[in-house]
């Protein structure tokens, strides 16, 4: 990861946690469904590397789907997508493989579908392929 990602993500987590000492100085507490940063309940359409990092550093559990539009498997994993960022506590972000090939190949995808989970930060799996709803609830849960 290059200098300035690390600075960007660095800065991010600064001000998540101001944030949080000023949350808990006023009364509040460190429960998400105090205020806090939840997961969107629609997945978020990746707009470069900074908005990845952002998304990343700002949630606890973020699942990455690096897709294609003309990709058949990535049309058949769109429901399970959708479903998996409305009822999971994960937030779910999107790459689009051709309009950000650099930050796709930072991810590995090699292959589309390509499914990168992070938890705390840090990448923890990595699928290739079309994966059963089941299997990725299972990861999400694992690392929440």
């Amino acid at each position: 990861m290059s200098d300035s990602a690390n600075d960007e993500r660095q800065r991010i987590r600064d001000q998540k946690k101001r944030e949080l000492q000023e949350r808990l100085e006023n009364g509040g507490s460190l429960d998400a469904a105090d205020g806090g940063s939840t997961a969107p309940d629609e997945p978020i359409a990746i707009t470069g590397q900074g908005h990845l990092d952002e998304v990343v550093a700002e949630h606890d559990v973020v699942l990455v789907d690096c897709y294609a539009d003309w990709c058949g498997p990535c049309q058949m994993m769109e429901p399970t997508i959708e479903a998996l960022a409305a009822e999971t506590d994960a937030a779910v972000a999107k790459v689009d493989v051709d309009a950000h090939q650099q930050i796709a190949q930072q991810l590995g995808a090699r292959g589309v579908p390509t499914l990168v989970l992070y938890a705390d930060g840090q990448p923890v799996e990595r699928m290739v392929g079309v994966q059963d709803r089941g299997t990725l609830e299972g990861l999400i849960e694992q690392h929440a």
